[in-house]
């Protein structure tokens, strides 16, 4: 490995569960923002998976309503 690849912070991604604890919600919830298209995520095969820095911007965005 380079040294440029190890001075990289590869950010983890976190699956539903994760981010709805992160958010303190339920997984309903976070499933449901999903569906509406008001929560950034990606999909891994049927898995939803979400990069936390995207989460918190999304939240600094005020673009958490229900």
């Amino acid at each position: 490995m380079s040294a440029e690849y190890e001075a990289m912070e590869v950010e983890k991604w976190v699956n539903l569960e994760d981010i709805a604890d992160c958010l303190s919600v339920s997984a309903d919830t976070v499933r449901t923002w999903v569906k509406n298209g008001k929560l950034p995520y990606y999909r891994a095969g049927k898995r939803y998976k979400f990069k936390i820095s995207e989460v918190d911007e999304w939240l600094k965005a005020g673009k958490i309503t229900e």
